[in-house]
């Protein structure tokens, strides 16, 4: 099936996560149900809208695949009013949110493999669901838990005043960090900064995740490839290789590209979802959707791999 064929229509729907907390999102469906056919949930970046990914998402479901995508608690369409005083979390987005896109997938595709992508955080909610066990498939791009030290080394003090000082700064004056009005990101909840800004080398040791029992990361066996662009300066080798430990049950692969491999002078943390990648880096992903492997001739070096 190619894009010539299909016209994606995707529709919006509702799903309330196991605290009630009801989640906004977006869905691609074929009509007709293919226990084959895999549903791929589209876990964001923190603080970015879901409808950014809504191209990629049209690529998916016009090569045959339905695509669930959603906004975390107080983003986007998940967002039911001001975030001054909301209580809102990394660990909530996945252990909560990313749960109950799961269990959505499970009751509207009974039977369809259930893959995930997941940009930057996105990757890392993959790893925090309860239900993670059920993924066949993952794919991330640029994931990693925004550790300061992992940061490229160029770039490194800026970000780090940036992200870990004007960031807390104002979400302390706020209440929540105004970000859509910075032109940064969405607007972000208190408890999310609380997570990013923490110092610790360890996802376990950061605030919200000391509410978990335990992390389920390690209960995942989905074949797993981790994507990262060169000029990432958030997802280096150690940030990708640090989160990628996390998931020690999974037979991984870390894959990295540089833009000149595909012709490109820049492609960065955000733009691998610009549709103008369409013929050179999104088949890459496909692929590992449909096979959990990767095609001869991809661009990129393979850094490491654990069967």
């Amino acid at each position: 099936m190619t894009a010539a064929l299909t016209q994606p229509v995707s529709r919006a729907f509702t799903e309330p996560a196991a605290d009630g907390y009801v989640l906004g999102g977006f869905e691609w469906r074929h009509p007709d149900h293919d226990p084959t056919r895999a549903v791929v949930i589209i876990n964001a970046a923190t603080s970015v809208r879901c409808t950014y990914y809504s191209r990629f998402a049209d690529y998916l479901f016009s090569h045959g695949l339905d695509v669930m995508l959603f906004d975390y608690r107080g983003i986007g369409a998940s967002r039911t009013g001001s975030l001054r005083g909301f209580d809102a979390s990394w660990s909530d987005w996945g252990a909560l949110d990313f749960e109950a896109l799961l269990k959505r997938a499970q009751r509207h595709c009974p039977g369809q493999p259930i893959d995930v992508v997941g940009h930057s955080f996105g990757g890392c909610a993959a790893g925090l669901a309860a239900s993670g066990p059920v993924i066949r498939h993952v794919v991330t791009v640029g994931a990693q838990f925004a550790h300061w030290r992992d940061y490229a080394c160029a770039q490194r003090w800026h970000m780090l005043a940036k992200w870990h000082g004007v960031m807390p700064l104002l979400t302390r004056v706020c209440g929540y960090f105004p970000g859509k009005r910075l032109g940064w990101l969405e607007d972000t909840p208190a408890g999310v900064v609380k997570d990013w800004c923490n110092l610790s080398t360890r996802y376990e040791r950061l605030p919200s995740a000391r509410k978990l029992a335990a992390l389920p990361f390690s209960s995942i066996t989905a074949k797993t490839l981790a994507i990262s662009l060169s000029d990432d300066p958030f997802g280096t080798v150690a940030a990708i290789e640090r989160l990628l430990s996390y998931f020690s049950a999974s037979p991984r692969t870390h894959l990295r590209i540089t833009p000149q491999e595909i012709d490109e002078e820049a492609i960065g943390h955000f733009a691998f979802f610009h549709s103008r990648f369409e013929s050179t880096l999104w088949p890459i992903a496909l692929q590992w959707l449909r096979h959990g492997e990767l095609a001869a001739g991809m661009p990129g070096r393979v850094i490491s791999r654990q069967p």
